[in-house]
């Protein structure tokens, strides 16, 4: 057969299969910085659909797909966000907290217990849902939580 009767790839095709991006069926609690970062990406998912709507929507229809589905997801993000204010002076592990905690194994952990769409684990923040912050919420300081079958003790809360 000929290359000439054959179709590489369908973009019209793929664009109309692109899944939107999943939404949390859990509260959408965030920070004061995780709100600012959230209309951040919803400003920019407004400016990439206007710029795809502007271009040849039959020459980049991913881009016009791409735009739309994040435009909905950061729509419906912002929609929903509720801002939680972290206390001054917490006694205890809250949403918003930063918490310090020593490990069974002699290791010493810091992380801030952020929204879903906040979280990063490799810059120390990581979801209120994560069954590390699960495990420490409502803790104070000497508290000790169980981690995946560890012990661990909360030394420090700011």
């Amino acid at each position: 057969m000929s290359v000439a009767f054959t179709r590489e790839t369908d973009l019209e095709a793929t664009a109309a299969d692109l899944p939107d991006r999943p939404i949390s069926p859990h509260p959408n609690l965030v920070t004061a910085s995780g709100l600012a970062a959230l209309d951040a990406a919803l400003a920019e998912a407004r400016t990439a659909y206007s710029e795809a709507q502007m271009g040849d929507v039959q020459a980049d229809r991913m881009a016009m797909a791409r735009a739309t589905r994040d435009l909905r997801y950061y729509g419906a993000r912002r929609a929903t966000a509720q801002l939680i204010e972290t206390p001054p002076n917490p006694e205890t592990v809250q949403f918003g907290t930063t918490v310090t905690l020593d490990r069974e194994d002699g290791r010493r952990q810091t992380f801030r217990i952020v929204g879903e769409d906040e979280a990063d684990p490799a810059r120390g923040s990581v979801s209120y849902v994560s069954p590390l912050a699960a495990a420490v919420m409502g803790k104070a300081v000497g508290d000790v939580a169980l981690v995946a079958g560890r012990e661990v003790e909360v030394i420090a809360i700011a």
